[in-house]
């Protein structure tokens, strides 16, 4: 064999799998992958983003739709016409909103060396003509993200939204922006 076949098959090799990270780096890969998801859906409308952080086979339920959402394709597809929407011309040109994690109420969970359980509140906001932003709403959350050791990284197979409805006031000004 010629050296650089050799050297070829060596560098084609696929990079050894990386172990799950310890707790508190599993906690902070996890609160990122969360902010990126959430930016890219909400403030950034950025489709584009998503499918870095979900799985292929990602299902959202909903309390209010049921299965919302049936794969990550189908989310993307949803965020394309969603975002196109907010364009000049579009249905709804202008259209801003966002969601805040309420402080103290995130709760990630290591589920063994398979991934991690997050759950918390967050509240929703929209931003009105004037440039403010106002509180429309609230809910909970659990997201269930699985440790692709291949990648190096979690992707977020799971998302259940429940408990829809007002928010009590979010404590601090929402109109800072949030930290990415």
């Amino acid at each position: 064999m010629s050296l650089f076949l050799l050297f070829s098959l060596a560098s084609a090799q696929p990079a050894a799998p990386v172990p799950i990270p310890a707790a508190n780096e599993l906690r902070e890969q996890i609160a990122a992958a969360d902010a990126r998801l959430f930016w890219a859906a909400f403030e950034g409308c950025a489709p584009e983003a998503l499918g870095d952080v979900l799985a292929p086979d990602f299902r959202m339920i909903h309390d209010r739709a049921g299965l919302a959402v049936e794969s990550r394709a189908a989310f993307l597809e949803s965020m394309e016409r969603q975002c196109a929407a907010r364009e000049p011309g579009g249905e709804n040109p202008g259209y801003a909103n966002r969601r805040l994690i309420v402080p103290g109420t995130r709760i990630i969970r290591p589920m063994g060396d398979w991934g991690a359980l997050e759950q918390g509140e967050h509240v929703f906001f929209e931003r009105r003509a004037s440039g403010a932003w106002e509180l429309v709403g609230g809910a909970r959350y659990m997201h269930l993200w699985q440790w692709m050791p291949a990648e190096g990284k979690f992707r977020l197979t799971q998302s259940y939204s429940y408990d829809h409805g007002a928010a009590a006031p979010y404590p601090g000004d929402p109109s800072d922006e949030p930290a990415q």
